[in-house]
C-alpha cells in the first residue's frame, strides 16, 4: 500500500511538473526569421535570463505575412481558435478590420501594465480599436528622408539645406543634383507607389475621408501627384517597374542620391558598402516646408483566444517589447529591428553613431521622429487605393490629364469599395 501512494505521490509530482512547464511556455507565429525572428529571440532570452528562467518560447516563422491573416481568417470564420498560436505577429494596415471582423479571436491588453505613453500616438492608433488596445508594438515604421551628403556637396548643398524644405525647393535641387552627379535624388517602385502615402501623411491627410476615397478634392493630394510627376519627368525621381528594380536597381546600383521609406530599407541601402559614411537622414519635406514626419509598414504582437495563458503573455510583451532595453538593444543589433519605446530607445546602443550614416545616432532619432508621425485615416483599401493611384502616376506621366486620371482611379477604387 506505501509502495502504491508512494508510486503515486510521484506520479503526480511528475505530472505538476510537466504542468508547470507547459505553464512556462508560449507560442508565437511571426515572419522573417532573421528580422522578425531575431527579435522575438531577443526578447525570448530576456525575458527567460531576467525574469524566469523556466520560460520556454517556440517561435514559428512563416514565409509571409499573408499566411498569418489567412490563419485568423480560418479561425475567425469557423470559431476554432485551437490552430493558433498563444501570439501572432500582425501587420499594421491590417490588424483594425480583423480585430472587427474577428473580435473574439483577440484578447485586449488594457490590464497588462504597459505605459503606452512611451509610444508614439500614431503607431498605437493601429493596434488601438474603440480605445482598447490590443497589440504591442514591435517594428518601427518610421519613414526616413536620406541623403548622401558627399553628392549634396558638389552641388553646394549640406543636410541642414535639406531640412525644412518645400518639395518645390526639393525638386529645384534635384534638378541641380543630377545634372552634376547623374544620379536621380529619389527613386519607388512605380507599380507599388508609396510617396503619395507618405508625401500626404507629412501633411497630416489621407487619401480616406469618413471611410471614403479621397483623391480627387483632396488639394494637397492633387498637388503631390502633379509633384511626383514633374520630379519624374526632370529625372529627379525614378520610378522603378517593381519592387525587385526599385531596391536592386535604383538603390543597390547606386543611382540615387536619396532615398524616403520606412526605416526598414536601411539594410538595402547598406549593401553598398562603398557608400558608408556618405549616407545622412533628416526629416521629409512637405507642401509648406515645415518638416515632415511619415511611416510605412510595421507590424505589432497580438494575444489570440487559443492562448493558455493569457497573463503569462501579457507579463511577456509587457516586459520585453513594452520597453525593456535589453530586448531592443538586442533585436537591433542582430535583426536591425528598430523598436518604438521611447525611453528603450534612449539606451547607448540607440544613441550611438552609425559609421554607414556618418556618425549619426540614427536609431534613437529615427524614434524620436516616430513620435512626431501624424495619425491619418487608415482604411482596408490602403493597398488597393495604392495600386489606383500608382497607375494614374503612371498614365499623367505618359501624357494623361491629372484630374482625368485622378478620377478614374478614384472611380476604381469606388467600384472596389462597393461605393
Amino acid at each position: 500500500m506505501i509502495k502504491k501512494l508512494t508510486a503515486l505521490l510521484m506520479a503526480l509530482c511528475l505530472l505538476m511538473g510537466v504542468s508547470s512547464a507547459l505553464a512556462e511556455k508560449l507560442t508565437v507565429t511571426a515572419w522573417d526569421a532573421n528580422f522578425n525572428g531575431n527579435a522575438l529571440k531577443a526578447a525570448y532570452e530576456d525575458y527567460k535570463a531576467n525574469v524566469d528562467p523556466d520560460f520556454e518560447l517556440e517561435i514559428n516563422i512563416v514565409s509571409a505575412s499573408g499566411d498569418v491573416e489567412q490563419a485568423i481568417t480560418t479561425a475567425g470564420a469557423s470559431y476554432d481558435y485551437s490552430n493558433l498560436s498563444d501570439i501572432v505577429l500582425f501587420q499594421d494596415h491590417f490588424i483594425q478590420s480583423f480585430v472587427m471582423d474577428y473580435p473574439d479571436v483577440w484578447m485586449d491588453l488594457e490590464d497588462a501594465g504597459i505605459n503606452w505613453d512611451d509610444f508614439g500616438a500614431e503607431k498605437l492608433s493601429y493596434s488601438t480599436v474603440d480605445g482598447v488596445h490590443y497589440g504591442v508594438p514591435v517594428d518601427n515604421g518610421t519613414a526616413i528622408m536620406a541623403y548622401r551628403v558627399d553628392l549634396l556637396e558638389q552641388c553646394g548643398y549640406t543636410i541642414a539645406d535639406m531640412t525644412g524644405i518645400t518639395w518645390d525647393k526639393f525638386l529645384e535641387i534635384g534638378k541641380e543634383v543630377y545634372a552634376k552627379t547623374g544620379k536621380a535624388l529619389l527613386s519607388m517602385d512605380g507599380n507599388g507607389n508609396d510617396l503619395p502615402y507618405m508625401m500626404l501623411q507629412c501633411e497630416g491627410k489621407s487619401q480616406f475621408k469618413d471611410g471614403k476615397p479621397y483623391i480627387t478634392e483632396n488639394e494637397d493630394l492633387v498637388k503631390i501627384i502633379t509633384l511626383i510627376c514633374d520630379m519624374a519627368k526632370e529625372h529627379v525621381l525614378i520610378l522603378a517597374n517593381d519592387w525587385t528594380g526599385y531596391t536592386n536597381e535604383t538603390i543597390m546600383q547606386d543611382q540615387v542620391a536619396g532615398v524616403f521609406n520606412g526605416n526598414w530599407i536601411i539594410p538595402t541601402m547598406s549593401q553598398v558598402t562603398d557608400n558608408a559614411g556618405k549616407w545622412e537622414i533628416t526629416s521629409a519635406p512637405t507642401l509648406t516646408g515645415a518638416e515632415g514626419y511619415a511611416a510605412n509598414g510595421g507590424s505589432s504582437l497580438y494575444i489570440t483566444a487559443n492562448c493558455k495563458n493569457p497573463e503569462l503573455a501579457k507579463k511577456f510583451l509587457a516586459y520585453t517589447f513594452g520597453g525593456s532595453t535589453q530586448t531592443y538593444d538586442n533585436a537591433l543589433r542582430t535583426g536591425g529591428v528598430i523598436g518604438c519605446s521611447i525611453s528603450a530607445a534612449k539606451s547607448d546602443v540607440y544613441t550611438e553613431g552609425v559609421p554607414f550614416f556618418n556618425g549619426q545616432a540614427v536609431y534613437s532619432k529615427i524614434v524620436e521622429m516616430g513620435a512626431s508621425v501624424p495619425i491619418v485615416e487608415q482604411n482596408d483599401y490602403h493597398y488597393t487605393c495604392r495600386t489606383a493611384i500608382s497607375n494614374a502616376i503612371v498614365n499623367i506621366i505618359n501624357g494623361a490629364d491629372v484630374m482625368e486620371a485622378l478620377t478614374n482611379a478614384e472611380n476604381e477604387l469606388k467600384f472596389a469599395m462597393g461605393l
